[in-house]
């Protein structure tokens, strides 16, 4: 059991049959009343932030989150195909257990899958991919100037915004946190 003066950012904790993650926590010691703990949690399976005040005695489960890292095989159509590296087994994950990171999937790209009592919440994918644009409209001499981008799809399908002086066929490093452009690779 984990006592509220045992919270750290980062900790996962199961709460109501579900499993959080600590965001922020704070000790809060009133002049008149009993001292307690105001804390945000993510729930790791819908992503929902919640804000829950606990008192200072209280004690919760730890949560046995387990993390494996996998390679990103193909798609079939309907699922993705995953292999474990430390094993080599290959199963298929779903569309709604990738979740975002949908967009973001290349062939033999290395991600971390994210379980919970033996179900996928989640997955955690590098900071950056690198990656080519299919289409993006052309750079015109000048265009710089005034700073701004324009919308570019990637070959995963993704559309992000670019400066101007990207062009078809460039590699991009894409930041997968935030969708955003970083450079060309």
């Amino acid at each position: 059991m984990i006592s509220t003066s045992d919270f750290r950012t980062g900790l996962t904790v199961e709460l109501d049959n579900d499993v959080y993650q600590i965001i922020e926590f704070q000790h809060v010691k009133p002049g008149k009343g009993a001292a307690f703990v105001r804390t945000k949690l993510k729930n790791l399976r819908t992503g929902a932030v919640v804000e829950k005040t606990f008192n200072p005695n209280e004690k919760l489960e730890p949560a046995r989150v387990e993390r494996q890292e996998v390679q990103y095989l193909y798609n079939d159509g309907e699922n993705y195909n995953v292999m474990n590296m430390e094993t080599y087994d290959q199963f298929a994950v779903t569309k709604e257990q990738l979740g975002d990171a949908v967009k973001w999937l290349k062939e033999n790209m290395t991600l971390t899958i994210v379980s919970f009592k033996g179900s996928i919440i989640g997955v955690e994918l590098p900071n950056v991919v690198e990656l080519e644009v299919v289409e993006t409209a052309p750079g015109i001499k000048g265009d710089t100037a005034s700073g701004g981008g324009k919308p570019a799809t990637l070959e995963t399908g993704a559309v992000v915004t670019v400066p101007f002086f990207v062009n078809v066929g460039d590699v991009l490093q894409i930041d997968t946190r935030t969708g955003s452009y970083i450079k060309r690779a």
